[in-house]
């Protein structure tokens, strides 16, 4: 991609054509932050599960720059006033609005760095590259952290009914082949009104969220929180995990001079603050920094981290059980107990081999989506909804998950 297409052109294979009207949004495309998008996988490891899920990052942050180039044309045609300097500003902030996750996206957020979210480190790799571009990104930046006057703007970039949204179920269904997922995206954002400095949608557009709503519960159950991604994720996790154990006892793992960084060292939003370094090789950090270690540590003379590493690439993956109820401390510890005997390894190393956490599925959650009638009047979508009870759509589903290796005994409960 340069600057000498003259047509800004992409060709995406959920839009077809899509047009770049801002000529800045070249610049930003080039920029080394942004290719790395193309390096980090859209849905972390489903591919294991759906094999076509194989996109990344930078289809998404397109696709979603496409939605809300449709969204503001959309909402212009009715009146509402989005001047220029507007249009780009919320252009920039979804093109960059995932730029703060790590390797695998979501599966791995809280292993590489804790207790800092992606969207804090998307907004340090804004500001870093507003300094380079002379502030060409500041109002996208205000409109990102919802501090510009105009609140609808932040609506389409983050809320529950935003373009990522639409975008990422969209994508997430094209590309995993699971079609209860699709959503009429450009039915939606020509429902889409403002009033009251709020997003709205029109009432004739009721039974389009309804889908939509229903369409993400969906998604959640049979993709993203698929029982054997979810298997393949904690795996990652507990890989990681071993790996900046052993680096902090002064072991010498291979590893990019990036990613050593991150397993030698525990670094929170302070850190990222007060070094800049910090954010430099996070920047460096893509998905193959991962593979390249896990395809050496299979290798490696640790039990622990060769035998999670082999598994993963090999696809030998936990078997996992899940359930409403939480599973207790003693049928974790007997799982524990069965990977010792099983293995011929020490607890603390047995502790590896097994996972117990929980997960929360909410598809809708109140006062996020508001219905506006013919006269002007505004509901919220579980109010507006004649149709469809919500009541399962609003409450939590919390299930209990224990995973562990296949080949040892079948528990005894």
């Amino acid at each position: 991609m340069t600057t000498t297409n003259r047509h800004k052109i992409l060709n995406d294979p959920i839009y077809g054509f899509v047009t770049l009207r801002h000529p800045f949004t070249l610049q930003l495309l080039d920029h080394p932050y942004v290719q790395r998008l193309r390096r980090i996988s859209q849905l972390g490891l489903s591919h294991l599960v759906y094999p076509g899920a194989v996109h990344n990052r930078f289809h998404h942050a397109v696709g979603s720059m496409f939605l809300m180039q449709q969204a503001i044309d959309s909402l212009r045609s009715k009146g509402t006033i989005i001047s220029t300097e507007e249009d780009e500003a919320v252009c920039y902030a979804i093109l960059l609005h995932d730029m703060g996750h790590g390797p695998f996206s979501h599966a791995l957020e809280h292993s590489i760095v804790k207790g800092v979210h992606h969207e804090d480190i998307s907004t340090m790799i804004m500001d870093r590259l507003n300094k380079e571009f002379d502030g060409k990104l500041s109002l996208a930046i205000k409109i990102f952290k919802n501090e510009y006057s105009k609140k609808f703007l932040h609506q389409l970039v983050s809320s529950q009914l935003d373009m990522d949204r639409l975008d990422y179920l969209a994508r997430d269904s094209f590309y995993s082949g699971v079609t209860e997922g699709k959503v009429g995206s450009e039915r939606i954002i020509k429902m889409l009104s403002v009033s009251q400095d709020q997003l709205v949608v029109e009432e004739k557009g009721i039974y389009s969220i309804e889908k939509f709503i229903v369409a993400r519960r969906l998604m959640y159950w049979q993709v993203y929180l698929h029982r054997t991604v979810l298997s393949a994720e904690h795996m990652l996790t507990l890989v990681l995990r071993r790996a900046k154990y052993l680096s902090k006892k002064g072991v010498e793992l291979f590893s990019t001079p990036a990613l050593s960084q991150f397993l030698k060292n525990d670094y929170d939003k302070h850190s990222f603050e007060s070094n800049p370094d910090i954010l430099n090789w996070f920047c460096e950090l893509d998905d193959s920094d991962i593979y390249s270690a896990m395809k050496t540590w299979r290798h490696n003379d640790d039990k622990v981290l060769s035998s999670l590493s082999s598994r993963l690439l090999d696809r030998n993956l936990f078997r996992i059980e899940l359930r409403s109820e939480p599973f207790t401390d003693a049928e974790v510890e007997e799982r524990i107990q069965a990977v010792v005997s099983s293995m011929n390894i020490t607890h603390e190393e047995a502790t590896y081999f097994v996972s117990n956490d929980t997960i929360t599925n909410v598809a809708y959650s109140e006062n996020g989506i508001q219905i506006m009638y013919k006269n002007g009047d505004l509901k919220d979508f579980a109010e507006a909804n004649d149709h469809l009870s919500l009541e399962h759509l609003t409450r939590p589903v919390i299930k209990s998950f224990l995973c562990y290796p296949k080949d040892i005994p079948a528990p005894s409960w």
